[in-house]
């Protein structure tokens, strides 16, 4: 399998398992902000979890992130403003993702690691299966960094269109280049 093809699947992969976390979270930002007044949780208090609203807007920008690489890696896509569409501008949203992701799946870990004694009630089995996909998305942005990565670094491509499959004749980023034009003329 081209490595072209294994990247496409693994965003595919994080778009999938973002749009779950995201009705994950959005059903636990649900109940503790309505609250019965005699649930026992916080004393049928409604509140929200912090953690959950950051892995929220993680997912959704993950959401919005994952589809447009993918597009870009499949069609060979380069944008006309060079960075945006190198391995470097990849890397670095890939790292800022990581950053995020990590947060999340570490604290909501910590948070709430080990809900067997509740696992009976339903907000109890959606912490537990949102602590389950926040770590899979992490998998995922850390599989998707270390390929891009190594990738690059083999190939010296940090500048090179992030699809990875360039040819100068076919290239934007040669356009302007008069001795790039004379070279494949």
């Amino acid at each position: 399998m081209a490595l072209h093809a294994l990247r496409i699947i693994l965003y595919v992969l994080l778009f999938l398992f973002s749009i779950v976390l995201f009705g994950l979270c959005a059903a636990r930002l649900h109940y503790t902000t309505h609250l019965p007044p005699n649930d026992p949780l916080n004393g049928g208090t409604s509140f929200y979890d912090p953690i959950v609203a950051e892995l929220l807007v993680t997912s959704l920008f993950t959401m919005l992130w994952s589809p447009t690489i993918a597009h870009a890696v499949h069609t060979k896509y380069e944008y006309r403003r060079r960075y945006l569409s190198s391995f470097l501008f990849e890397l670095a949203g890939l790292g800022l993702f990581f950053v995020f992701w990590i947060v999340g799946a570490g604290v909501a870990t910590s948070l709430w690691g080990n809900l067997r004694f509740c696992h009976q009630y339903q907000a109890c089995r959606i912490l537990t299966t949102l602590v389950a996909f926040a770590w899979m998305g992490f998998i995922m942005i850390f599989i998707l960094l270390v390929v891009s990565t190594l990738f690059a670094i083999s190939n010296n491509a940090f500048h090179e269109p992030l699809h990875g499959r360039w040819d100068p004749r076919e290239s934007h980023y040669h356009d302007n280049n008069p001795e790039m034009r004379r070279s494949v003329a």
